[in-house]
This record gives structure tokens, C-alpha cells and sequence, in this order.
């Protein structure tokens, strides 16, 4: 049975900016989005669950994003599967004299617009074999976030 979404694992231990990029991707209609707030419970998540895609933060509380993707890559199931970093230890200026990779894998600084994550979750995936998804910026509101039309900027 072929899946209709594809996987995306996110780890980050912002709950907000988690809960936020979690609902846009979803409501793309294109993703299946698990996110876990610790570099362990996102292994153990990868393990079980074998993500298309991965989106990790850099700095953690238990564990950095750099050690998680290591671990993930010596995982035989898992060695395909792109990894995305994202960090706020870093800014955009800086991100983009590295070209926007860190040890061979695509490095976003936050904040980021949805519209970059989409972008390069498009790009990570098409090296891969698989159709980029289709943007839409992320919304706020009380009830949660959700996608709307494109504008200029938009930041999670």
C-alpha cells in the first residue's frame, strides 16, 4: 500500500514554533508531520516510524542536532533520509556564507518563513526522487495556525 503523504519527523524543543510549522505543513494536504520535543524521543520516533524527511533543530536541551543526525545515519533504515537543521544560534547572514549547509546537509536560521521550509523540504525531497509540494504561508490565529494566501515575509 503506497502513502499518500510524505513523512516529515520534526524535533525541536520550541513547542510553539513546533505546534505552528506542524500545522502549516499539514495543511499543505502534503505532509504527515510527527514532531517530538527531544533529540531521544526523535530517534526513537525515526526508528519506528522511518520518516521521508527530517527536520532538526540544532541546539537542544539533551542532545544537539548534529549528534541526533549522526545517530540517524548510522541507522541502515534511516541513512537516506534528508535531514534539514534549523537554529537560532546562527543568522540568516551567516547561514547564507555557508551557502546554507552545515556538514553536507541544508541549514535554515530562524527565524524562517514557511515559505524557505517549504522550499527547501521541496529541494531536500526532489534530490531524492520525489515532487516538490506546493507553498502556502503560514496564518495565526487564536484557534491555531492554518495556511492562507501568499504574502511577503512570513516568519515562524
Amino acid at each position: 500500500m503506497e502513502r499518500k503523504q510524505t513523512r516529515i519527523l520534526l524535533v525541536d524543543d520550541e513547542v510553539h514554533f513546533t505546534r505552528v510549522l506542524k500545522a502549516y505543513l499539514e495543511g499543505t494536504g502534503r505532509f504527515e508531520v510527527r514532531a517530538e520535543a527531544s533529540a531521544e524521543a526523535g530517534l526513537a520516533a525515526a526508528k519506528a516510524w522511518e520518516p521521508d524527511l527530517m527536520i532538526l533543530d540544532v541546539i537542544m536541551p539533551d542532545q544537539d542536532g548534529g549528534a541526533l543526525a549522526a545517530q540517524l545515519k548510522a541507522e541502515t533504515r534511516l541513512q537516506h533520509v534528508p535531514i534539514l537543521f534549523l537554529t537560532a544560534a546562527a543568522s540568516r547572514d551567516e547561514v547564507q556564507a555557508h551557502e546554507g549547509n552545515i556538514g553536507g546537509q541544508r541549514l535554515l536560521a530562524k527565524p524562517v518563513s514557511a515559505k524557505d521550509v517549504l522550499r527547501q523540504i521541496d529541494e531536500s525531497l526532489a534530490e531524492g526522487g520525489q515532487a516538490p509540494a506546493a507553498a502556502q504561508p503560514i496564518r495565526s490565529s487564536p484557534h491555531g495556525a492554518r495556511p492562507q494566501e501568499p504574502r511577503q515575509g512570513r516568519q515562524v
